[in-house]
């Protein structure tokens, strides 16, 4: 087994079971990811450093109109789909195993954790692993200390109040806030 067989079972939002090789790999791909982001966060980087570590990151080339403040945490790296003008506040954190896809023209606030896998209910089953890939729309708005649980679409020009847990799918131009977040109103226009 190797990353592309665990890529490819985690977008097909196959189980991970935990004592299996995928998992394996799994693991070793996170202490890469550990490794580029400690050299991310580890002192101060001029901006086109900070994508070339992105990029190495994610695998893929990063826009020079992306902006990422630092510290920035992922623990795996490599299952990430960035768009353009995109901007990362200080603090995020990824978890992006069963896919994390930012649309372009995207504000992503302080300490928002995007995560994308959860643990199986049952104790005897509790290190398998179900990802599903969160997708954020085009000029979408993430307030600061917001929480994205996996499996979540948010519709292009939403805006996720802070410290909103995001449970279920968000329409575009929608308002959500709260824990869970809910519907309060349409973004103006």
């Amino acid at each position: 087994m190797d990353l592309q067989d665990l890529l490819d079972a985690m977008n097909a939002g196959q189980t991970i079971t935990g004592d299996s090789p995928l998992h394996e790999v799994m693991h070793l791909a996170s202490q890469r990811a550990q490794r580029i982001t400690g050299e991310l966060n580890g002192g101060y980087h001029e901006p086109a450093r900070v994508r070339e570590l992105l990029s190495e990151l994610i695998g893929d080339p990063v826009d020079e109109t992306v902006t990422l403040f630092p510290p920035f945490t992922s623990d795996f790296g490599q299952n990430i789909t960035l768009g353009k003008r995109i901007f990362l506040n200080s603090g995020c954190r990824f978890q992006d195993q069963g896919g994390i896809t930012i649309g372009d023209d995207c504000l992503v606030g302080h300490n928002v954790v995007i995560a994308t896998l959860n643990h199986d209910l049952a104790p005897s089953h509790r290190a398998d692993m179900h990802p599903a890939p969160v997708v954020i729309g085009r000029n979408v708005w993430i307030g600061a200390n917001a929480t994205i649980l996996p499996g979540v679409t948010i519709g292009e020009d939403a805006v996720v109040g802070a410290a909103s847990v995001v449970t279920k799918d968000v329409p575009a131009g929608a308002i959500v806030v709260g824990s869970p977040a809910r519907f309060v109103r349409s973004v103006p226009r």
